[in-house]
């Protein structure tokens, strides 16, 4: 009599792949620009902050730069559905770039993370034709005071580079898109610290 031979199928499946995370260090750090779920704060080794502006964007933004002595506070999200390509298009003037190795955070896992960052030789210093945009930094600095507190504040000031580059005061009507309101303390913190860093301020 033929023996039958009988196969289990395999049902052993591969790892899945790292869960993918960013790391926020400007506006994203200001929950209000955003619907990312389960943002943590977090720390990013090696990279200091710097305002620069692309041909891409008439104003300065925020970039990273890498610097050996320097540590910066953010927020680590997870990409929703891991969906890279719709964080790259908001985040268009930027390289997305492999950071994990360098981030330091509160999860039990050890997710896959990437900062964004302008590449070198594509970025300026601003200036009267490219300035900060008065009511981007109010939103990113709403942003550090909530999670980080005035220390917070302060040390975003310490840790970003480039505060001779002049800011446009464009609040009582705001040109970047994702502009916030201010209450009056948060209004006369930044104030207050843009006047002792003698910050010089545009008007239109």
């Amino acid at each position: 009599m033929t023996q039958i031979k009988t196969y289990t199928a395999d049902t052993t499946s591969a790892p899945e792949p790292p869960e993918a995370y960013f790391f926020g260090y400007g506006s994203l750090v200001n929950r209000d620009t955003h619907h990312f779920q389960n943002a943590e704060p977090a720390r990013l080794i090696g990279w200091r902050r710097v305002w620069r502006h692309t041909v891409l964007r008439p104003v300065a933004y925020l970039t990273v730069i890498p610097d050996p002595t320097a540590e910066i506070d953010g927020l680590i999200a997870p990409v929703p559905a891991a969906d890279w390509a719709a964080l790259d298009e908001r985040e268009g003037a930027y390289d997305r770039v492999a950071a994990h190795e360098q981030i330091t955070h509160s999860l039990a896992h050890r997710p896959e993370i990437a900062v964004y960052s302008i590449p070198e030789g594509k970025h300026g210093a601003p200036d009267e034709t490219c300035p900060v945009l008065l009511s981007y930094l109010d939103v990113v600095l709403q942003g550090y005071l909530r999670e980080f507190g005035e220390q917070g504040i302060s040390q975003f000031f310490d840790t970003t580079d480039g505060w001779d580059a002049p800011v446009l005061n464009d609040r009582a009507d705001p040109v970047y898109p994702r502009h916030r309101t201010l209450n009056d303390h948060e209004r006369a913190l930044v104030d207050d610290l843009l006047a002792e860093r003698k910050v010089r301020l545009l008007t239109r």
